[in-house]
C-alpha cells in the first residue's frame, strides 16, 4: 500500500512539473517536507516572541527588583519564586524578562547583518558578473582573500578595531564577513545566466547591456542568493552571539542580548549553569529553525529536483 502510494505521488509530481512554475512546484515539495514545517514553526514562534517581547516580558528587563536576594559573598542569586518562574541574574533582573527581550535584540542583530552582508554582496556580485574582465578579476581576488580566512576570526578582527563596541560595531563586522559569501554566489548563477537562450536572445536584438543585465541577468540570478540569505541568518545570529560573549557587543546591560547574557555569566558558570543554558538553547534552537528552512528551500527550488 505504502509503495502505491509512494508511484501515485511520482507520477502526480511528473504530470504537474510539466506545467507548473518552478515556485509553485517548490512551494508543493515544501508543504510536504516536516523537515520544512519544523524550521518555520520555530523561526515563526521567534519573530513572533521577538515583535511582542516588551509586552510579553512580565517585568522591565534593566529593573534589579530582587537585588535584596543576591548575596556576592555566598555567589547566591533569586532562586525561581512566583512572578519569576526563571528567577533572576547576577544584578537581581528579572531572567524570564531579560531572555525575551533579548530575542528582540538577536533578531535585530541578525536581520541587520544580514541585509547589509545581502546588499554589499548584491553589488560586488553584481559589478563581477556582469563587467568581467579586470572588475571580475579584482573583485573575486577580494572575495577569495575574505573567505581565506575564518569567519568568526575576521568578524573578531573588525570589531576590535572600533573604540567603542556597540550593537551597530557587531553588525557591522558580521556583514562584512557575509559580504563575500553573496557575492561568490551572484556572480557564478550572473556567469550561467550569460549563456542562457533569453540573454542571447536580447543581445541579438541589440538590448543594451544594462537593460539586459539588469531585466534579465539580475532577476534571474537573485534566486539562490535569497535562499543563502536564509541560511546566513543562523551563522550570523551565531556569530553576533559570539562577539557579544567576547566584550565587544553593546556594553550597556540594562539592554539584554542573548550572547551578552552568556557573557556576563563566564565567572559563575559552576554554580550557575541555568543562567548560560537558557540564552545558549535559544541561541541553538534559532539557528536550527533558520538552517533546516534554508537547507530544505534550496533543495526545493532546485531544478535538478523537479522530478
Amino acid at each position: 500500500m505504502t509503495l502505491g502510494v509512494s508511484k501515485k505521488e511520482k507520477i502526480d509530481d511528473l504530470a504537474e512539473s510539466a506545467g507548473v512554475s518552478l515556485a509553485a512546484s517548490a512551494w508543493k515539495r515544501l508543504r510536504r517536507s516536516p523537515v520544512f514545517l519544523i524550521g518555520a514553526v520555530i523561526i515563526g514562534i521567534f519573530i513572533v516572541v521577538s515583535l511582542l517581547s516588551p509586552w510579553l516580558a512580565p517585568h522591565n528587563p534593566s529593573d534589579p527588583m530582587l537585588i535584596d536576594q543576591v548575596v556576592k559573598a555566598r555567589n547566591e542569586i533569586p532562586p525561581p519564586q512566583p512572578g519569576h518562574p526563571l528567577g533572576g541574574d547576577l544584578q537581581g533582573r528579572d531572567f524570564l524578562s531579560r531572555l525575551l527581550v533579548g530575542s528582540q535584540q538577536t533578531l535585530i542583530v541578525g536581520v541587520g547583518a544580514t541585509l547589509i552582508g545581502l546588499t554589499g554582496g548584491l553589488i560586488l556580485g553584481t559589478l563581477a558578473g556582469a563587467l568581467g574582465g579586470w572588475v571580475d578579476s579584482t573583485v573575486m581576488r577580494l572575495v577569495d582573500v575574505m573567505l581565506s580566512l575564518p569567519s568568526l576570526l575576521l568578524a573578531f578582527s573588525i570589531a576590535a578595531m572600533f573604540a567603542k563596541p556597540s550593537q551597530f560595531t557587531v553588525i557591522l563586522a558580521v556583514a562584512i564577513v557575509q559580504i563575500p559569501v553573496f557575492a561568490r554566489l551572484l556572480r557564478g548563477s550572473m556567469l550561467a545566466q550569460r549563456h542562457s537562450d533569453h540573454v542571447l536572445a536580447a543581445t541579438a536584438l541589440g538590448v543594451k547591456k544594462g537593460a539586459i543585465v539588469f531585466r534579465h541577468m539580475l532577476p534571474n540570478s537573485l534566486s539562490p542568493v535569497i535562499v543563502q540569505s536564509t541560511l546566513v541568518l543562523a551563522t550570523a545570529i551565531i556569530e553576533a552571539a559570539a562577539l557579544s560573549f567576547l566584550g565587544l557587543g553593546n556594553p550597556d546591560d540594562r539592554i539584554p542580548e542573548w550572547g551578552q547574557m552568556l557573557g556576563d555569566v563566564q565567572n559563575v558558570f559552576d554554580t550557575h549553569p541555568h543562567l548560560a543554558a537558557y540564552p545558549a538553547i535559544c541561541i541553538i534552537i534559532v539557528a536550527l529553525g533558520f538552517t533546516l528552512m534554508g537547507e530544505t528551500l534550496r533543495e526545493a527550488l532546485d531544478p535538478k529536483n523537479r522530478r
